[in-house]
């Protein structure tokens, strides 16, 4: 329902439209549930007196469905069970408007309920969502939306070509080896071999995907062929990176600026698991949160704080990131900071890294979803 804020400016009683803004969760990746959750969170804590939303559930097998904003609300971790988009609801056609977007109800073959709205906010994880495809069709209609660009989503969503790029530009990151399947199958021995070269133990990942799905710490060898297997399970490209043994798991959230103004960083956060043989996998960040702690600030020297901040905001800028990001970086033992990866839509729960780092910081939740929309009405359409 459409609504007017009531403000008043010099005497005078003027009426302000809610910006309109279509959230859009799910998706046909791994990280559906995942997605939901972000989005639960999300609707919980929008401002409804300033926007009105609409929800846009894409179920698993790429359906645009409404979603009543009622239960969206009620969706959380309920034990061991997460929220998805149960294909039951109505369907969605997409369509231009003059300005933004219009979703239409798909009713017996026909469009009702038009729907226009101002701002896309999306909050797909993982391939189809995350990694530069929708933002490429919002791009094309003329629909602001959240978030980085074609280019920028699809470098990050990539962890090689991410390497390949923070490399162009001077930025550190880990040693790794990246390959097909058809590489794989071709060339086993000698993957076997570069991948030796790296030293174990090595992390064994998805090359595009996110929260922790499909990854695996590798000791030796042995263990090596079961692990690839699993990350070839979610994407036929695979990344191997060299696992530094004893570093330290530092994130740091960063926001464009607004205007021309430069990109704003929090303080560092640190990782730390109960069980140092561990990683941060889907299971501790989603199911088992109690068994990680996020120390928000780092335990840092004010020059090493300084430092990583500033190679955060220098990875948003060079890979041309637009909105927001976490960036992940890794201290070895030796001091020397790596840039692990970027986050283009990162874990936005109320307990996700991404929000708590810009609470501390003394941005709300709440404040800080009207700060990305804010940003994503006030950036211009086309090439930038």
């Amino acid at each position: 329902m459409q609504r007017a804020v009531v403000i008043f400016r010099y005497g005078v009683r003027v009426q302000k439209q809610p910006t309109r803004v279509a959230l859009i969760f799910g998706g046909t990746s791994p990280e559906h549930e995942i997605s939901c959750l972000t989005a639960g969170g999300v609707m919980r804590a929008i401002d409804t007196t300033r926007f009105d939303v609409f929800g846009v559930g894409i179920a698993k097998d790429g359906r645009w469905l409404q979603v009543p904003v009622a239960d969206i609300k009620t969706w959380e971790v309920v034990g061991s069970a997460l929220p998805s988009v149960d294909p039951k609801y109505p369907e969605l056609a997409l369509l231009r408007a003059d300005t933004g977007g219009v979703l239409g109800v798909i009713d017996a073959g026909q469009l009702a309920e038009l729907q226009p709205f101002d701002v896309a906010f999306i909050l797909l994880h993982g391939p189809f969502g995350e990694d530069g495809t929708i933002q490429g069709l919002f791009e094309m209609l003329g629909i602001r939306y959240v978030g980085a660009g074609v280019a920028a989503s699809a470098i990050c969503m990539d962890k090689d070509l991410m390497k390949r790029s923070l490399t162009a530009v001077g930025l550190p990151v880990v040693d790794w080896v990246a390959f097909s399947k058809t590489e794989w199958l071709a060339n086993r021995q000698g993957l076997e071999a570069g991948i030796a070269q790296l030293g174990y133990p090595v992390f064994v990942k998805p090359a595009r995907g996110g929260s922790s799905v499909g990854i695996s710490r590798v000791a030796d060898l042995e263990q090596l062929v079961s692990a690839i297997e699993l990350a070839q399970s979610h994407d036929p490209k695979v990344i191997v990176e060299k696992g530094l043994v004893g570093a330290r798991e530092i994130e740091i959230a960063v926001l464009s600026g607004r205007g021309d103004a430069p990109a704003r960083t929090t303080l560092p956060g640190e990782i730390i698991l109960s069980d140092s043989e561990s990683f941060y996998d889907y299971q501790t960040k989603y199911l088992a949160p109690q068994q990680a702690t996020l120390v928000i600030p780092a335990e840092l020297s004010q020059d090493i704080s300084d430092g990583l901040r500033e190679l955060a905001a220098r990875s948003f800028t060079k890979l041309g990131v637009e909105g927001l990001a976490r960036v992940d970086l890794l201290i070895a033992e030796d001091g020397q900071a790596y840039v692990n990866e970027l986050n283009t839509m990162p874990g936005f729960t109320y307990i996700s890294m991404f929000p708590s780092l810009w609470g501390h910081m003394g941005i709300s939740y709440p404040e800080l979803v009207t700060e990305l929309i804010e940003l994503a009405t006030e950036r211009p359409l086309g090439l930038r």
